[in-house]
């Protein structure tokens, strides 16, 4: 029996046991991963997905995360004065060995989903809002008023906690050393010290 599956924008016909090369996955190596992009099921009675086979499944367990050949890109203009330009990639990999093709019963299984490197869980996403909740106070002060700070720094300030002139002001090397959202330069300082004051 074989499945023909789809994953990282590619579709694969798999064998229990094969090793695949696929595009990197969301997995550790040692864990059991699951692929429900099943387009097709084949053997004595196939059976032709629309686009995908209902409760159809592939298993596999992770073997380990790779980096494919190098790629070279060569760019060179022709004639006089022209310019060359060369890079180079090397396409991140994840190595899996099918274990199991279901028939059906995918939804059951209780194994994690394949799911591709930027694919962020449904649940990861919620705490959003809270990055609104630091505009909302009165006693915020206008940090775009800083010289070199915009609303975009002004945001990623905002998302560390520092949304006054006072709060900028009293900051020590120390402090600026430990934000990671924003770079905080001296300057901002000195002249948080200034605006604090009126």
């Amino acid at each position: 029996m074989f499945a023909v599956l789809k994953t990282g924008g590619k579709q694969y016909k798999v064998h229990a046991g094969d090793i695949l090369r696929v595009e990197k996955l969301a997995a550790d190596s040692g864990e059991t991963i699951q692929f429900n992009d099943v387009l097709m099921l084949g053997g004595e009675s196939p059976v032709i997905g629309v686009p995908f086979v209902d409760g159809a499944a592939v298993q596999a367990e992770v073997i380990d995360q790779v980096k494919g050949d190098k790629v070279i890109h060569f760019v060179k203009r022709r004639r006089k004065h022209s310019s060359k330009r060369t890079k180079g990639h090397r396409q991140k990999l994840t190595l899996v060995k099918i274990t199991e093709i279901l028939t059906a019963g995918a939804d059951k299984t209780g194994i994690k989903v394949a799911t591709g490197k930027g694919d962020a869980p449904v649940a990861a996403a919620a705490p959003a809002p809270k990055a609104a909740a630091p505009a909302a106070s009165a006693s915020d002060d206008d940090l775009t008023q800083i010289t070199g700070v915009g609303p975009a720094a002004a945001k990623k300030l905002a998302e560390a906690g520092l949304t006054s002139f006072a709060q900028i002001a009293a900051l020590s090397e120390d402090d600026i050393a430990g934000i990671d959202a924003v770079k905080v330069k001296p300057e901002w300082v000195e002249q948080a010290k200034d605006l604090a004051k009126g």
